[in-house]
Protein backbone atom coordinates (compact mmCIF):
# COMPACT_ATOMS: atom_id res chain seq x y z
CA UNK A 1 0.00 0.00 0.00
CA UNK A 2 1.37 3.45 -0.91
CA UNK A 3 1.87 6.18 2.13
CA UNK A 4 -0.59 8.35 0.13
CA UNK A 5 -3.37 5.05 1.17
CA UNK A 6 -1.86 3.86 4.16
CA UNK A 7 -4.08 3.42 7.16
CA UNK A 8 -2.52 3.04 10.89
CA UNK A 9 -3.42 -0.33 12.72
CA UNK A 10 -5.90 1.14 14.92
CA UNK A 11 -7.89 4.64 14.88
CA UNK A 12 -6.05 7.35 16.69
CA UNK A 13 -8.15 9.51 18.88
CA UNK A 14 -7.77 13.08 20.96
CA UNK A 15 -10.25 13.78 23.31
CA UNK A 16 -11.67 17.03 22.68
CA UNK A 17 -13.27 19.41 24.91
CA UNK A 18 -15.67 20.80 21.52
CA UNK A 19 -15.96 18.01 19.24
CA UNK A 20 -15.85 15.05 21.74
CA UNK A 21 -13.52 13.18 19.82
CA UNK A 22 -10.67 14.07 16.84
CA UNK A 23 -10.20 10.88 14.87
CA UNK A 24 -7.07 9.61 12.98
CA UNK A 25 -6.94 6.83 11.03
CA UNK A 26 -4.30 8.03 7.91
CA UNK A 27 -0.81 7.52 8.52
CA UNK A 28 0.25 11.05 7.03
CA UNK A 29 -1.61 12.55 9.59
CA UNK A 30 -0.56 11.00 12.33
CA UNK A 31 2.85 11.63 10.94
CA UNK A 32 2.77 15.44 10.61
CA UNK A 33 0.87 15.56 14.14
CA UNK A 34 3.96 14.68 15.44
CA UNK A 35 6.83 16.54 13.51
CA UNK A 36 8.33 19.93 15.51
CA UNK A 37 6.60 22.11 13.39
CA UNK A 38 3.27 21.52 14.45
CA UNK A 39 4.12 20.67 18.24
CA UNK A 40 5.27 24.13 18.46
CA UNK A 41 1.75 24.90 18.42
CA UNK A 42 1.30 23.28 21.97
CA UNK A 43 3.01 26.93 22.86
CA UNK A 44 1.16 29.30 20.41
CA UNK A 45 -2.06 30.24 22.12
CA UNK A 46 -5.12 30.64 20.20
CA UNK A 47 -5.99 33.83 21.87
CA UNK A 48 -3.31 35.67 21.94
CA UNK A 49 -3.46 38.15 25.66
CA UNK A 50 -7.43 37.08 25.71
CA UNK A 51 -6.87 35.36 28.83
CA UNK A 52 -6.00 38.40 30.94
CA UNK A 53 -9.66 38.83 30.69
CA UNK A 54 -10.48 35.61 30.07
CA UNK A 55 -8.42 33.58 32.38
CA UNK A 56 -9.66 30.36 30.77
CA UNK A 57 -8.77 31.25 27.71
CA UNK A 58 -5.26 29.28 27.60
CA UNK A 59 -6.15 26.70 24.79
CA UNK A 60 -3.59 26.77 21.87
CA UNK A 61 -3.45 26.73 17.82
CA UNK A 62 -2.25 23.10 18.41
CA UNK A 63 -6.09 21.93 20.02
CA UNK A 64 -7.88 24.30 16.85
CA UNK A 65 -5.54 23.05 14.45
CA UNK A 66 -6.79 19.57 15.40
CA UNK A 67 -10.55 20.48 15.47
CA UNK A 68 -10.39 22.10 12.28
CA UNK A 69 -8.78 19.08 10.95
CA UNK A 70 -12.15 17.17 12.60
CA UNK A 71 -14.38 19.55 11.21
CA UNK A 72 -13.14 18.99 7.57
CA UNK A 73 -12.85 15.14 8.08
CA UNK A 74 -16.86 15.38 8.77
CA UNK A 75 -17.57 17.28 5.88
CA UNK A 76 -15.99 15.13 3.97
CA UNK A 77 -17.95 12.11 4.86
CA UNK A 78 -20.85 14.04 4.39
CA UNK A 79 -19.50 15.01 0.69
CA UNK A 80 -18.14 11.63 -0.27
CA UNK A 81 -21.12 10.40 -1.70
CA UNK A 82 -22.01 13.57 -4.12
CA UNK A 83 -20.88 13.65 -7.60
CA UNK A 84 -19.52 17.18 -7.60
CA UNK A 85 -16.85 15.50 -4.65
CA UNK A 86 -13.51 13.83 -6.05
CA UNK A 87 -12.71 12.10 -3.30
CA UNK A 88 -8.97 12.01 -4.61
CA UNK A 89 -9.16 15.29 -2.85
CA UNK A 90 -9.66 14.12 -0.10
CA UNK A 91 -6.19 13.80 1.98
CA UNK A 92 -5.52 17.29 0.64
CA UNK A 93 -8.16 18.92 2.22
CA UNK A 94 -7.48 16.93 5.87
CA UNK A 95 -3.91 18.11 5.55
CA UNK A 96 -4.46 21.70 4.68
CA UNK A 97 -6.46 22.18 7.60
CA UNK A 98 -4.41 20.27 10.28
CA UNK A 99 -1.59 23.01 8.89
CA UNK A 100 -3.60 26.41 8.10
CA UNK A 101 -2.11 27.59 11.05
CA UNK A 102 0.93 26.54 11.14
CA UNK A 103 2.59 29.60 11.06
CA UNK A 104 1.47 31.70 13.69
CA UNK A 105 3.47 33.53 15.58
CA UNK A 106 3.61 34.10 19.88
CA UNK A 107 0.57 36.41 20.22
CA UNK A 108 0.23 36.07 16.89
CA UNK A 109 -1.30 39.22 14.89
CA UNK A 110 0.17 41.75 17.26
CA UNK A 111 3.19 40.36 16.93
CA UNK A 112 2.93 40.12 13.15
CA UNK A 113 2.20 44.14 13.11
CA UNK A 114 5.23 44.94 14.22
CA UNK A 115 7.46 43.29 12.44
CA UNK A 116 5.41 43.46 9.58
CA UNK A 117 5.03 39.49 9.14
CA UNK A 118 2.15 36.99 7.74
CA UNK A 119 1.51 33.81 8.91
CA UNK A 120 0.28 32.68 6.06
CA UNK A 121 3.23 33.35 4.35
CA UNK A 122 5.30 31.61 6.86
CA UNK A 123 2.27 28.70 7.07
CA UNK A 124 3.37 28.31 3.30
CA UNK A 125 7.17 28.56 3.96
CA UNK A 126 7.32 25.63 6.79
CA UNK A 127 5.20 23.37 4.54
CA UNK A 128 8.14 23.71 1.77
CA UNK A 129 11.00 24.84 3.16
CA UNK A 130 13.75 21.91 4.95
CA UNK A 131 11.17 20.97 7.66
CA UNK A 132 9.88 17.63 8.82
CA UNK A 133 6.40 18.33 7.10
CA UNK A 134 7.57 18.66 3.74
CA UNK A 135 9.23 15.29 3.80
CA UNK A 136 5.93 13.98 4.96
CA UNK A 137 4.31 15.98 2.52
CA UNK A 138 6.54 15.20 -0.41
CA UNK A 139 6.52 11.46 0.65
CA UNK A 140 3.26 11.23 -0.55
CA UNK A 141 4.01 12.66 -4.14
CA UNK A 142 5.92 14.67 -5.49
CA UNK A 143 4.54 17.88 -5.30
CA UNK A 144 2.01 17.40 -2.88
CA UNK A 145 3.30 20.08 -0.15
CA UNK A 146 3.30 22.63 -2.74
CA UNK A 147 -0.38 21.30 -3.62
CA UNK A 148 -1.21 21.83 0.38
CA UNK A 149 0.74 25.45 0.26
CA UNK A 150 -1.68 25.98 -2.91
CA UNK A 151 -4.95 25.57 -0.43
CA UNK A 152 -3.86 27.67 2.26
CA UNK A 153 -2.34 30.45 -0.16
CA UNK A 154 -5.93 30.78 -2.05
CA UNK A 155 -4.33 29.89 -5.21
CA UNK A 156 -4.98 25.86 -5.86
CA UNK A 157 -7.26 25.13 -8.89
CA UNK A 158 -10.02 23.54 -7.28
CA UNK A 159 -11.95 26.30 -5.28
CA UNK A 160 -14.68 23.75 -4.05
CA UNK A 161 -11.35 22.27 -1.21
CA UNK A 162 -9.65 26.35 -0.75
CA UNK A 163 -13.61 26.93 0.38
CA UNK A 164 -13.93 24.31 2.78
CA UNK A 165 -10.74 26.17 4.63
CA UNK A 166 -11.24 29.38 3.95
CA UNK A 167 -15.07 30.60 3.22
CA UNK A 168 -17.30 32.84 4.68
CA UNK A 169 -18.87 29.60 6.74
CA UNK A 170 -15.04 27.43 6.46
CA UNK A 171 -14.45 24.55 9.31
CA UNK A 172 -11.25 27.29 10.76
CA UNK A 173 -14.72 29.31 11.94
CA UNK A 174 -16.69 26.81 12.67
CA UNK A 175 -14.44 24.99 15.39
CA UNK A 176 -12.21 28.54 16.30
CA UNK A 177 -15.93 29.69 17.31
CA UNK A 178 -17.00 27.42 19.79
CA UNK A 179 -13.41 26.82 21.29
CA UNK A 180 -13.04 29.97 21.87
CA UNK A 181 -16.84 30.23 23.64
CA UNK A 182 -16.12 27.31 25.50
CA UNK A 183 -12.38 28.28 26.98
CA UNK A 184 -13.74 32.09 27.49
CA UNK A 185 -16.76 30.87 29.00
CA UNK A 186 -19.36 32.80 27.06
CA UNK A 187 -22.60 31.49 25.76
CA UNK A 188 -22.06 33.42 22.11
CA UNK A 189 -19.73 30.90 19.82
CA UNK A 190 -22.52 28.40 20.28
CA UNK A 191 -24.49 27.12 17.23
CA UNK A 192 -25.89 23.77 15.73
CA UNK A 193 -22.36 23.05 14.01
CA UNK A 194 -23.81 19.11 13.65
CA UNK A 195 -26.76 20.72 11.66
CA UNK A 196 -24.78 22.65 8.99
CA UNK A 197 -22.85 19.82 8.54
CA UNK A 198 -26.00 18.07 7.57
CA UNK A 199 -26.85 20.61 4.78
CA UNK A 200 -23.77 20.70 3.84
CA UNK A 201 -23.37 20.17 -0.29
CA UNK A 202 -20.48 20.14 -2.87
CA UNK A 203 -20.76 22.40 -6.06
CA UNK A 204 -18.21 23.22 -8.42
CA UNK A 205 -16.60 25.93 -6.80
CA UNK A 206 -17.72 26.21 -3.29
CA UNK A 207 -20.15 24.54 -0.56
CA UNK A 208 -23.34 25.62 -0.50
CA UNK A 209 -26.35 24.67 2.21
CA UNK A 210 -29.46 23.44 1.77
CA UNK A 211 -32.58 25.95 2.15
CA UNK A 212 -34.20 23.91 5.63
CA UNK A 213 -30.07 24.77 6.97
CA UNK A 214 -31.00 28.32 6.92
CA UNK A 215 -31.32 29.02 10.07
CA UNK A 216 -28.73 27.01 11.83
CA UNK A 217 -26.26 29.69 9.64
CA UNK A 218 -28.16 32.92 10.72
CA UNK A 219 -27.20 31.48 14.13
CA UNK A 220 -23.33 31.04 12.75
CA UNK A 221 -23.12 34.34 11.38
CA UNK A 222 -24.60 35.92 14.63
CA UNK A 223 -22.58 33.85 16.74
CA UNK A 224 -19.93 35.04 14.69
CA UNK A 225 -21.05 38.55 14.84
CA UNK A 226 -21.49 38.40 18.90
CA UNK A 227 -17.72 36.55 19.35
CA UNK A 228 -16.15 39.53 17.49
CA UNK A 229 -17.45 42.47 19.77
CA UNK A 230 -17.90 40.92 23.21
CA UNK A 231 -14.42 38.65 23.07
CA UNK A 232 -12.06 39.11 20.47
CA UNK A 233 -12.36 42.79 20.02
CA UNK A 234 -12.87 43.51 24.17
CA UNK A 235 -11.21 46.49 25.80
CA UNK A 236 -9.27 45.22 27.94
CA UNK A 237 -7.35 42.14 25.65
CA UNK A 238 -6.72 45.20 23.31
CA UNK A 239 -5.20 47.19 26.25
CA UNK A 240 -2.72 43.91 26.50
CA UNK A 241 -2.38 43.86 22.93
CA UNK A 242 -0.82 47.85 22.64
CA UNK A 243 1.29 46.85 25.77
CA UNK A 244 2.81 43.71 23.93
CA UNK A 245 2.84 45.89 20.92
CA UNK A 246 4.80 48.90 22.78
CA UNK A 247 7.45 46.55 24.49
CA UNK A 248 8.32 45.11 21.06
CA UNK A 249 8.77 48.83 19.44
CA UNK A 250 10.40 49.60 22.42
CA UNK A 251 13.23 46.87 22.30
CA UNK A 252 13.47 47.20 18.91
CA UNK A 253 14.04 50.88 19.35
CA UNK A 254 16.98 50.02 21.87
CA UNK A 255 18.60 47.45 20.09
CA UNK A 256 19.17 49.88 16.82
CA UNK A 257 20.43 52.42 19.19
CA UNK A 258 23.14 50.50 20.71
CA UNK A 259 21.45 49.83 23.96
CA UNK A 260 23.38 47.61 25.77
CA UNK A 261 20.68 44.84 27.75
CA UNK A 262 21.66 42.98 30.51
CA UNK A 263 21.22 40.09 28.64
CA UNK A 264 21.56 39.96 24.48
CA UNK A 265 18.08 39.57 22.74
CA UNK A 266 19.26 36.76 20.63
CA UNK A 267 16.03 35.46 19.49
CA UNK A 268 14.67 38.71 18.50
CA UNK A 269 17.94 39.94 16.53
CA UNK A 270 16.88 38.69 13.10
CA UNK A 271 13.00 40.07 13.58
CA UNK A 272 14.81 43.25 14.75
CA UNK A 273 17.24 43.18 11.50
CA UNK A 274 14.24 42.45 9.31
CA UNK A 275 16.27 39.43 7.75
CA UNK A 276 14.53 36.56 9.51
CA UNK A 277 14.92 33.28 8.29
CA UNK A 278 12.57 30.27 8.88
CA UNK A 279 14.64 28.63 11.57
CA UNK A 280 14.61 31.77 13.96
CA UNK A 281 11.04 32.13 13.32
CA UNK A 282 10.13 28.20 13.99
CA UNK A 283 12.41 28.83 17.46
CA UNK A 284 10.52 31.70 18.73
CA UNK A 285 7.29 30.93 20.89
CA UNK A 286 5.73 32.31 23.29
CA UNK A 287 7.17 31.00 26.14
CA UNK A 288 10.56 32.46 24.90
CA UNK A 289 8.84 35.92 24.42
CA UNK A 290 7.65 35.63 28.19
CA UNK A 291 11.36 34.47 29.38
CA UNK A 292 12.38 37.83 27.72
CA UNK A 293 9.59 40.19 29.59
CA UNK A 294 10.74 38.33 32.99
CA UNK A 295 14.24 39.82 32.15
CA UNK A 296 13.39 42.99 31.13
CA UNK A 297 11.48 44.04 34.18
CA UNK A 298 14.86 44.68 35.24
CA UNK A 299 16.21 46.36 32.30
CA UNK A 300 17.86 50.06 32.79
CA UNK A 301 15.26 51.51 30.43
CA UNK A 302 12.60 52.97 32.38
CA UNK A 303 10.10 52.48 29.66
CA UNK A 304 11.28 48.96 28.87
CA UNK A 305 11.30 47.60 32.00
CA UNK A 306 7.54 49.26 32.94
CA UNK A 307 5.71 47.98 30.05
CA UNK A 308 7.30 44.65 30.77
CA UNK A 309 6.27 45.01 34.35
CA UNK A 310 2.71 46.32 33.46
CA UNK A 311 2.41 43.10 31.31
CA UNK A 312 3.35 40.15 33.18
CA UNK A 313 1.70 41.66 36.50
CA UNK A 314 -1.42 42.71 33.93
CA UNK A 315 -1.53 46.50 35.16
CA UNK A 316 -3.22 47.37 32.01
CA UNK A 317 -4.01 50.89 30.78
CA UNK A 318 -7.72 52.74 31.34
CA UNK A 319 -9.62 53.91 28.39
CA UNK A 320 -11.91 56.13 26.60
CA UNK A 321 -14.08 56.07 23.95
CA UNK A 322 -12.13 57.68 21.04
CA UNK A 323 -13.19 58.97 17.58
CA UNK A 324 -10.58 60.23 15.40
CA UNK A 325 -12.74 62.77 13.42
CA UNK A 326 -14.27 64.70 16.61
CA UNK A 327 -11.38 64.27 19.16
CA UNK A 328 -8.24 65.12 16.87
CA UNK A 329 -7.86 68.45 18.83
CA UNK A 330 -8.20 66.60 21.94
CA UNK A 331 -5.49 64.17 21.34
CA UNK A 332 -3.11 66.99 20.16
CA UNK A 333 -3.56 68.59 23.27
CA UNK A 334 -3.34 65.30 24.67
CA UNK A 335 -0.11 64.21 23.23
CA UNK A 336 1.74 67.90 23.87
CA UNK A 337 1.01 67.38 27.65
CA UNK A 338 2.08 64.00 28.22
CA UNK A 339 5.78 65.37 26.56
CA UNK A 340 5.17 68.19 29.25
CA UNK A 341 4.94 66.08 32.23
CA UNK A 342 7.46 63.35 31.10
CA UNK A 343 5.37 60.71 29.91
CA UNK A 344 5.99 59.51 25.94
CA UNK A 345 3.30 59.57 24.51
CA UNK A 346 4.66 57.57 21.68
CA UNK A 347 4.35 54.62 24.39
CA UNK A 348 1.72 55.78 27.24
CA UNK A 349 -1.13 57.72 24.86
CA UNK A 350 -2.00 54.42 22.34
CA UNK A 351 -5.06 55.20 20.05
CA UNK A 352 -6.14 51.18 18.63
CA UNK A 353 -9.25 50.33 16.58
CA UNK A 354 -11.18 47.39 16.01
CA UNK A 355 -13.34 47.08 13.35
CA UNK A 356 -15.64 43.17 11.35
CA UNK A 357 -17.52 43.18 8.58
CA UNK A 358 -19.94 39.74 9.74
CA UNK A 359 -21.29 38.69 6.78
CA UNK A 360 -20.57 40.50 2.94
CA UNK A 361 -22.58 39.31 -0.05
CA UNK A 362 -20.38 39.65 -3.30
CA UNK A 363 -18.66 42.82 -4.47
CA UNK A 364 -16.84 42.67 -7.64
CA UNK A 365 -13.18 44.55 -8.21
CA UNK A 366 -13.31 45.25 -4.44
CA UNK A 367 -10.54 44.94 -2.32
CA UNK A 368 -10.96 41.32 -0.07
CA UNK A 369 -13.82 40.31 -1.86
CA UNK A 370 -15.66 37.79 -0.20
CA UNK A 371 -17.27 34.62 -2.20
CA UNK A 372 -21.09 35.01 -0.19
CA UNK A 373 -23.02 31.74 1.17
CA UNK A 374 -25.79 30.32 -1.02
CA UNK A 375 -28.70 28.29 0.14
CA UNK A 376 -29.58 25.65 -2.70
CA UNK A 377 -33.31 25.73 -3.14
CA UNK A 378 -35.50 22.87 -3.45
CA UNK A 379 -35.97 23.15 -7.05
CA UNK A 380 -31.72 23.37 -6.71
CA UNK A 381 -31.73 26.83 -7.52
CA UNK A 382 -28.70 28.88 -5.75
CA UNK A 383 -29.96 31.93 -4.03
CA UNK A 384 -27.40 34.30 -2.15
CA UNK A 385 -27.91 34.07 2.00
CA UNK A 386 -29.01 37.51 2.21
CA UNK A 387 -31.47 37.51 0.08
CA UNK A 388 -33.55 34.95 1.53
CA UNK A 389 -32.67 35.99 5.56
CA UNK A 390 -34.02 39.38 6.93
CA UNK A 391 -31.71 38.72 9.80
CA UNK A 392 -28.30 38.30 7.58
CA UNK A 393 -29.20 41.14 5.25
CA UNK A 394 -29.40 43.57 8.09
CA UNK A 395 -26.18 43.17 9.03
CA UNK A 396 -24.62 42.19 5.15
CA UNK A 397 -22.04 44.69 4.02
CA UNK A 398 -22.21 46.77 7.39
CA UNK A 399 -18.50 47.50 8.53
CA UNK A 400 -18.27 48.29 12.52
CA UNK A 401 -15.77 49.98 13.96
CA UNK A 402 -14.32 51.26 17.29
CA UNK A 403 -11.72 53.55 18.43
CA UNK A 404 -10.28 53.65 21.92
CA UNK A 405 -7.78 55.61 23.38
CA UNK A 406 -5.39 53.80 25.69
CA UNK A 407 -3.13 55.42 28.91
CA UNK A 408 -1.73 54.83 32.26
CA UNK A 409 -4.07 56.12 34.12
CA UNK A 410 -1.63 55.24 37.88
CA UNK A 411 1.00 57.29 36.20
CA UNK A 412 -1.26 60.38 35.92
CA UNK A 413 -2.44 60.00 39.99
CA UNK A 414 0.91 59.69 40.81
CA UNK A 415 1.28 63.47 39.37
CA UNK A 416 -2.06 64.16 40.28
CA UNK A 417 -1.00 67.42 41.78
CA UNK A 418 0.70 68.83 38.69
CA UNK A 419 -1.31 71.62 36.80
CA UNK A 420 -0.89 69.95 33.16
CA UNK A 421 -1.93 66.46 34.83
CA UNK A 422 -4.97 68.10 36.34
CA UNK A 423 -5.55 69.40 32.15
CA UNK A 424 -5.21 65.48 30.80
CA UNK A 425 -7.31 64.65 33.46
CA UNK A 426 -9.94 66.74 32.66
CA UNK A 427 -9.84 65.98 28.62
CA UNK A 428 -9.89 62.26 29.65
CA UNK A 429 -12.45 62.78 32.20
CA UNK A 430 -14.27 64.67 29.80
CA UNK A 431 -14.78 61.94 27.43
CA UNK A 432 -15.54 60.03 30.24
CA UNK A 433 -12.41 57.57 31.56
CA UNK A 434 -13.44 53.92 32.11
CA UNK A 435 -12.64 52.90 35.04
CA UNK A 436 -12.30 49.27 35.14
CA UNK A 437 -10.27 46.82 33.61
CA UNK A 438 -13.07 44.63 33.16
CA UNK A 439 -13.15 40.89 34.32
Amino acid sequence: MSYKNEQLSEEKVFKDPVHRYVHVRDRVIWDLIGTPEFQRLRRIKQLGTTNLTFHGAEHSRFNHSLGVYEVVRRIISVFKDYPNWDNDERLLCLCAALLHDLGHGPFSHSFEKVFKLDHEQFTQKIILGDTQIHKILEKVQPGFAQDVADVIGKTYANKLVISLISSQIDADRMDYLQRDAYFTGVSYGHFDMERILRVMRPMEEQAVIKSTGMHAVEDYIMSRYQMYWQVYFHPVSRSAEVILTKILHRAKFLYEHDYAFKLKPAHFISFFNGNVTLQDYLRLDESVVHYYFQLWQDEEDAILSDLCERFMDRRLFKYIEFSPNRMMREWMELYSLFKKVGIDPDYYLVEDSSSDLPYDFYRPGEEGERVPIYLQMPNDELKELSRQSDIVEAISGKKRTDHKLYFPLDMLKEKAQNSDVKRILAILNGQGVVNHHAE
